[in-house]
């Protein structure tokens, strides 16, 4: 009875391929995660610079510089405000938003760069605290294309910032002269460097980028081939055992209980005759009746069928309503999403992961609500079920209906994730492809 039941089932290599996709997915999306994150660090601050220098000079002049120098405000604190406003324009429409909608190209980041040094330029000429603001040239310089341009705004911005900080140009002494060439080249040299070896990585980059979405794009495919193989294997091994099972209580159990009754019936007839009553064949006879409506719903359950229409969100429907009767806890379940039929092993999975997750929530988290969503997201269903109860610490839900539940999911295909913390409650979600009847997407093409 259990050869075909083990044949569709085969839970270790299954259980193993999943594993190991499960953990070289978890480790690419970790490398894509630190990658990304060092990109936004370096967005972030090309983004800031200017605004963060531009706002510490500004305040600066304002609340030092000015004072200090003893000039009116309506004479030079009124053009310094004038050009910091110019400043902040400029900023924004030829800097930041440009960068925020990757709309920035190589002329008009020229353009940027030169009327940014020509507006520090002429700040420095009211205080030297604007050569705060002149460090953002250097930044911009990373943004030209192609890199000799880069290199070359370094070379200028070096230029307008020592050349006013060591007043070159009104004492051009050789001395002075010489130290400011040498400042000059020395700092060019070193953030040049970074530059040139910024450009010459991009092709690299670029060529990793597309190898990274390829590897990625193939593990999914690998990933959803070794799911529908899975469950065409397990629904082909559970039909024929589904099928088996039908037969023999068909021509067993249910021809035998129908013989029973038929027996009862006609000692009933012979007590009622004979002006006695018999209860307890009028008891038997109820058990009969009962076992052998039981054994014709099994027999309908275990036969093969295939899924014209969704039949999953009715039977969670009811399952969670008899459940919230039941138990006498509030629980709400909602379907989200274009409901498509489903293989009858990714339906079992998922109705016996609702179960176990309901059943758990009742003798454990003592919750005053409960929610179950399934959602249909085209090439995915997912299967969530919260509790607001007192859930559990971290590596304590490892019992053996969670561990049941992991099994049965990955055995589909899927993944299980528990999230909980005391007092916060407990989230159950399942995560499985979307394979229909016949092992085809549930968008009724066949999966290549």
């Amino acid at each position: 009875m259990m050869r075909d039941a083990a044949a569709g089932e085969h839970p270790d290599s299954g259980t193993r391929g999943s594993a190991l996709a499960e953990e070289a997915e978890r480790a690419h999306r970790s490398r894509l995660a630190w990658r990304q994150q060092q990109l936004r660090v370096w967005d972030l601050l090309q983004l800031v610079t200017p605004w963060l220098l531009l706002t510490i000079s500004t305040a600066i002049y304002f609340s030092w510089v000015l004072p200090a120098s003893g000039e009116r405000f309506r004479s030079e604190g009124a053009v310094v405000l004038g050009l910091v406003a110019v400043s902040v324009v400029w900023v924004l429409f030829g800097h930041t938003l440009p960068l925020r909608r990757r709309t920035l190209r190589p002329v008009p980041a020229g353009i940027f760069f030169v009327g940014l040094l020509a507006l520090c330029v002429t700040l420095m000429t009211y205080s030297d605290i604007f050569l705060v603001f002149t460090v953002a040239g250097f930044f911009h310089a990373y943004l030209l294309r192609p890199w000799p341009l880069g290199v070359f705004g370094v070379l200028t911005t070096s230029i307008a910032l020592n050349g006013s900080a060591m007043r070159v140009w009104a004492d051009p002494a050789p001395d002075v002269l010489a130290e400011f060439f040498l400042i000059v080249a020395v700092q060019t040299a070193a953030i040049g460097v970074g530059i040139l070896l910024t450009a010459r990585s991009e092709p690299e980059e670029r060529k990793r980028e597309e190898l990274v979405e390829r590897l990625e794009a193939a593990l999914h495919e690998n990933a959803g081939l070794h799911a529908q193989l899975v469950a065409q294997a397990r629904e082909s091994g559970a039909q024929d055992e589904r099928q088996r099972l039908a037969g023999e209580i068909h021509d067993t159990l249910a021809q035998g209980l129908a013989g029973i009754i038929t027996q009862l019936q006609a000692a009933e007839r012979s007590a009622r005759m004979r002006g006695e009553t018999e209860e307890h064949v009028a008891r038997a006879l109820r058990l009969a009746r009962s076992s052998l409506t039981e054994a014709r719903r099994s027999v309908r359950a275990l036969a093969p069928r295939e899924l014209g229409r969704a039949r999953l969100p009715d039977a969670l429907r009811t399952l969670t309503e008899r459940w919230s009767q039941d138990q006498g806890i509030g629980a709400q379940m909602e379907v989200t999403g274009q409901r498509e039929p489903l293989s009858p092993a990714i339906e079992v999975s998922l109705f016996r992961v609702a179960q176990e997750s309901l059943t758990n929530v009742a003798k454990h988290a003592r919750a005053s609500r409960v929610g179950v969503t399934l959602s249909y997201t085209g090439p995915e269903v997912l299967l969530d079920v919260r509790d607001d109860g007192r859930g559990f610490t971290q590596g304590a839900g490892t019992g053996f209906g969670l561990t049941s539940m992991r099994q049965r999911i990955r055995g589909v295909g899927g993944h299980v994730e528990v999230q909980s913390a005391p007092g916060e409650g407990t989230s159950v979600s399942a995560r499985v492809p979307a394979i229909a009847p016949g092992g085809t997407g549930a968008n009724g093409e066949a999966d290549r």
